[in-house]
């Protein structure tokens, strides 16, 4: 329970003080909770980024006293703190689809993003099998992308991502000696994007000898190597099925909704990794993906 008040605290802290410099520490701790991990509990939930909220509710908000006459174009930048009525301008046009001045004709056209609440309802009843391990220092190879956007255009850009650079997996699988086995890792969270790495877990002397195996300097600088420190990760597995990575996302949201509430622990600043096992025909049924997502005790 305090969990959802925390959240709902945060949102009403966001809406009492939507025109003011928010800080992100302080929208936390009215939450209960840590910068960090209220971003991403909030970006995963929610399906948008916490600054996406914000602009979204402040361009509405802007919109609304525009159309009703209440108020100057170059007011409502500084009003709802934007650097110039440029920046401003550029913002609300990408948002409402029609300039701040349009905006003020009669019947124009606006955009609505509705403030979020929390309503409490009877969930759960169904089991989530878990796992709570202590991984060791770890290194993976592979290579990497920013990802930017929200969430939905984040997945689209890993999706992409997959589809348009199979050589380079290929020749990961085949340096480790493992075709069924890739990892992901999400690393390097802040408000515009993330790293996201594909990567294979090579033995010592492959890592440390890419140019001699692949036979080229060119090649061997397409990858490099991650260092994972060790931690204590949550780990959970999608069901065995013939395309994993489409339910994938949704045992992500449901560890972070369910579980994480009353599991007694919060989300850590540590790499996020999923471990994909693609067996190939006639298998193919028996695919899934592992989801290791880093945790520390709430009151640690």
């Amino acid at each position: 329970m305090e969990w959802v008040i925390g959240i709902q605290r945060a949102i009403d802290y966001i809406e009492d003080h939507i025109t003011e410099e928010l800080d992100y520490e302080e929208i936390a701790r009215t939450g209960f909770s840590s910068s960090y991990h209220f971003q991403r509990v909030f970006s995963i939930l929610c399906g948008y980024t916490l600054g996406e909220y914000i602009r979204s509710r402040r361009l509405t908000l802007a919109g609304m006293e525009l159309a009703a006459d209440k108020i100057r174009v170059i007011d409502a930048a500084v009003k709802y703190r934007y650097e110039s009525p440029d920046s401003f301008a550029k913002a609300f046009a990408r948002f409402h689809g029609i300039t701040p001045s349009a905006a003020r004709e009669p019947g124009a056209r606006l955009r609505s993003f509705t403030r979020l609440s929390i309503r409490i309802s009877l969930e759960g009843g169904s089991s989530m099998d878990y796992r709570i391990e202590e991984k060791p220092e770890m290194v993976l190879t592979g290579y990497k992308r920013f990802f930017t956007g929200s969430p939905a255009e984040r997945d689209a850009q890993e999706e992409a991502f997959y589809v348009t650079t199979r050589l380079n997996q290929y020749a990961l699988k085949g340096l480790a000696g493992d075709p069924v086995t890739s990892y992901g890792v999400m690393t390097n969270f802040r408000e515009e994007g993330y790293d996201f790495y594909i990567a294979a877990k090579l033995q010592e002397w492959e890592r440390e000898h890419l140019e001699e195996e692949l036979g080229n300097a060119e090649d061997a600088a397409r990858f490099e190597n991650i260092a994972i420190p060790a931690h204590t990760y949550v780990v959970c597995e999608t069901e065995r099925c013939k395309y994993p990575t489409m339910i994938f996302p949704q045992l992500r949201r449901r560890i972070v909704e369910e579980w994480l509430p009353s599991s007694g622990y919060v989300l850590a600043e540590a790499p996020e990794i999923s471990v994909t096992h693609w067996f190939r025909n006639p298998d193919s049924e028996k695919r899934y993906i592992e989801l290791w997502l880093p945790v520390s005790p709430a009151n640690g």
